[in-house]
């Protein structure tokens, strides 16, 4: 199993669509591992965008990601990365295909609902920003059978 960080950004809780966002993974059966709501501030932010923190438009995201708390939540699946990222679609919500998180719910490059981790190794980083070890938990469910075949543990 792999675990993987979602952040639903100040756009998702403005416009209250952080419900339909955790059903829709938990729909297509990821594991939430962990959950919480937070305030970000400068300091996180500069670290979780280190490799923007020189582009013109990084006090333009940090006015955004500050703008009202987020919820930031630890996915646990198969291939949960890759999953996720499938799910939330691209970048800029006006190109993001519709039936993803970001194609269904957005129309801006930067307002654009959710963050998601691009790869496994940023994912552990990135939880383990967000999350103190004992935030995360990892706990069996009675449906695993019908979510995945037995030998895809």
């Amino acid at each position: 199993m792999e675990t993987t960080l979602v952040i639903l950004k100040p756009s998702s809780i403005q416009r209250a669509l952080c419900g339909n966002i955790i059903n829709r993974f938990e729909q297509k059966g990821l594991r939430i591992a962990g959950i919480k709501m937070m305030q970000l501030d400068e300091q996180i932010l500069r670290e979780h965008y280190a490799h923007l923190v020189d582009r013109p438009f990084f006090p333009s995201l940090l006015r955004s990601m500050m703008a009202t708390p987020v919820i930031v939540l630890a996915l646990s699946g198969v291939d949960a990365v890759e999953v996720v990222r499938g799910m939330t679609g691209a970048t800029n919500s006006r190109k993001a295909a519709p039936g993803t998180i970001r194609g269904d719910f957005g129309m801006s490059g930067q307002e654009n609902i959710i963050h998601a981790s691009d790869s496994p190794e940023n994912a552990a980083i990135e939880v383990a920003r967000f999350f103190r070890q004992e935030e995360v938990f990892d706990y069996g469910r009675l449906v695993k059978s019908a979510v995945y075949a037995s030998d895809e543990n």
